[in-house]
């Protein structure tokens, strides 16, 4: 979270703590400020003054009336009254310098306020995309992209108002009711009462008027995030390919009209919540100074000296300069209901649990001081939360029935030494990819330990295991950016040399040169420019400039056709030598040559062995073979390169 994480700290709590907490949310959001009290403590001071100063034209209007043009007795002057123009003159001045002062105060106030506002924003997106980054797998294997990207955009982005004007306009207009009712009260209580009557009940009102707002803010966000979704979804590049070849772009087109029919009636609700009560309330406030006028008037013909004409045209200016700070403090507060609603989201959010993190006393593993040997210690793991983990109790019945569902690995455990080449196989749904899981840490093992150099990897770093384990996907991600760049997400300090050799290595490179633009050429988003082999080729590639002591190859040429595949298994060859290798293929490409094979059934390890030994044996493997393996691709190391079941000997790269 960088220097401002002390007020955004992520709490576990239990799911019916996390319900918006009023008091909770509002000493979050004033904490969000601490970083700039120096620049909020001036804002407050020009506020103070420019609202103070806002007061004294009034009193000044009270002062030019009763002292300058009328204080002089009838008569002494031709035609009439005298005014003394020195006060006037005096009081014209201040009237037209105190403006003119304020407005210059106001716009440095104006630039320090927005300078505050926005930062405080930068840091929220900041802690909040931040906190996202060290989320486990399994917090973006069940929630959907376009909820997180709405929670990082639209949510901030909603409080924006609030937190760049609304702290000001608030302490502006506090000011000035205080100031403003000081100066009412010593020209006439009588006349503030009138003034005021009706506050209570509106201030009333408007606490109603602001729940309901923040209920039906929350409800919008919610489905701003739905079609943010679907959005997402949709008119990404995969989408897009789906709805086009099915056929399904009127069915998508009707669902996103669905959800904006929907948004969009929210936002007439949260707009119009209030607007008739607020109407009633200026309404009010308009037809006050005719009721003073009348009260006035009453009080005058009754023989009564305590009002003069300046304190009428001093009370009914005053008047309306509360009356607007007033109707603004409601209006202000309904609002802030509703952005209560977008801070109650963020902070949801910053609260999850990173659930993998860093143990205290961990230690930091030098790459060239790693061997690589990987140890699985009788390790037990599920996707869902053990009974006995969950933080809700469950009965005795229903505990002794989780316990009985099969786990995704149970009591696992194999060793691969350094350098070695193991091959994990087995049935879809056996474990295979969930092993590969366990090694880096995306997930955590529930019982049991994996080990690296015989060190418990709970026990490294998270950022030095990183460096350590490189992984070659099915499914490759680029970025929507160059080819140069996405290669050096591998090695951001690699040299142009060292780029040049990767790319040779994985049989990239003479293709990225027919490129129009080599290397600056863009991939497109995730890609889609490219082919699935160069694709694989350029993850290779990216992974040989990491130069891990690990690599993982999940099912790396399952999805390729033939020829793809070859030009994969060749590059791949080269990076597998000299480091420890776990590949996992539902095809035979890569394991004939496997130092170890480790046949999965079931979350269990049913078999391990040899390419030989295993079919010695006549079991799983065996079956595996005949049924998926021996019709089809299979490869094995000679001097010369890779041989190929057609006899094809495809040369090892440079």
């Amino acid at each position: 979270m960088g220097r401002h994480g002390r007020f955004l700290n992520p709490r576990v709590l239990p799911e019916e703590e996390r319900r918006p907490i009023r008091g909770t949310t509002v000493r979050r959001v004033v904490g969000t400020f601490r970083p700039y009290r120096g620049k909020v403590a001036l804002v407050g001071l020009a506020i103070a003054v420019t609202s103070g100063l806002g007061v004294v034209n009034p009193l000044l209007i009270k002062w030019i009336f009763d002292r300058g043009l009328f204080g002089n007795p009838p008569g002494r002057c031709a035609g009439g009254a005298c005014p003394d123009l020195d006060v006037v003159y005096l009081g014209v001045a201040l009237m037209v310098a105190i403006p003119i002062v304020t407005g210059v105060i106001g716009i440095g106030q104006t630039y320090l306020a927005n300078l505050v506002g926005l930062r405080v924003m930068q840091d929220l997106r900041n802690a909040l995309y931040a906190h996202l980054q060290h989320m486990p797998l399994r917090f973006f294997t069940s929630t959907r992209t376009g909820e997180i990207q709405s929670r990082l955009a639209n949510d901030v982005g909603g409080v924006q108002t609030v937190v760049t004007d609304t702290a000001s306009s608030i302490l502006s207009n506090v000011v000035v009711i205080a100031s403003t009712l000081i100066a009412m009260l010593v020209l006439s209580p009588a006349l503030t009462a009138l003034s005021l009557f009706m506050l209570p009940f509106f201030l009333w009102l408007t606490a109603r008027v602001g729940r309901a707002r923040r209920e039906v803010a929350a409800s919008t966000q919610r489905t701003l995030a739905d079609l943010t979704a679907v959005t997402e979804e949709t008119l990404s590049v995969s989408g897009i390919l789906l709805s086009k070849s099915f056929g399904r772009q009127r069915f998508e087109i009707e669902r996103f009209r669905d959800e904006n029919e929907r948004l969009t009636d929210l936002q007439v609700r949260q707009t119009m919540i209030g607007r008739s009560f607020f109407a009633i309330v200026g309404t009010f406030f308009s037809i006050t100074p005719a009721l003073v006028y009348l009260v006035a008037g009453w009080l005058l013909s009754g023989g009564s000296d305590a009002l003069t004409a300046g304190d009428i045209v001093a009370f009914t200016t005053l008047q309306s300069r509360l009356f607007f700070p007033i109707g603004s403090m409601l209006q202000v507060s309904t609002e802030v209901q509703s952005s209560l609603a977008l801070f109650d989201r963020i902070f949801e959010y910053l609260d999850m649990d990173h659930e993998i993190v860093d143990a205290p006393d961990a230690i930091e593993l030098e790459p060239e001081r790693v061997r690589g040997s990987v140890e699985l210690d009788h390790v037990r793991f599920r996707y869902d939360t053990p009974p006995e983990d969950r933080p809700t109790p469950i009965s005795p019945t229903d505990l002794a029935e989780e316990r009985m569902r099969r786990w995704t690995l149970d009591d696992v455990s194999m060793r691969i030494e350094p350098g070695q080449l193991a091959a994990l196989v087995g049935p879809s749904g056996a474990g295979k990819t969930t092993v590969t899981y366990l090694i880096p840490r995306l997930y955590d093992v529930h019982e049991g330990a994996v080990r690296i150099d015989g060190i418990d990897v709970r026990s490294i770093r998270l950022e030095s295991l990183g460096r350590l384990i490189g992984v070659v996907t099915q499914e490759t991600y680029l970025f929507h950016d160059t080819i140069r760049r996405n290669l050096l997400y591998g090695n951001p300090r690699a040299s142009e040399a060292e780029l040049e050799a990767a790319a040779r290595a994985a049989n990239i490179h003479d293709r990225i040169l027919e490129l129009p633009e080599g290397y600056d050429t863009v991939v497109g988003e995730r890609g889609y420019k490219l082919s699935g082999g160069e694709k694989q080729r350029l993850a290779i590639a990216r992974v040989v400039l990491k130069d891990p002591k690990i690599l993982i190859l999940d099912e790396a040429t399952s999805s390729l056709d033939t020829t793809s595949e070859r030009l994969v298994q060749a590059a791949l060859e080269p990076l597998m030598h000299g480091r420890t290798t776990i590949a996992i293929a539902h095809r035979l490409s890569t394991i004939l040559a496997a130092d170890v094979i480790f046949v999965l059934d079931r979350g269990r390890v049913v078999e391990r062995g040899t390419h030989e030994e295993l079919l010695e044996r006549q079991g799983l493997y065996a079956r595996l073979y005949e049924q998926q393996f021996r019709g089809g691709l299979v490869q094995a190391a000679c001097e010369d390169g890779v041989i190929l079941a057609s006899g094809e000997v495809v040369p090892r790269a440079p």
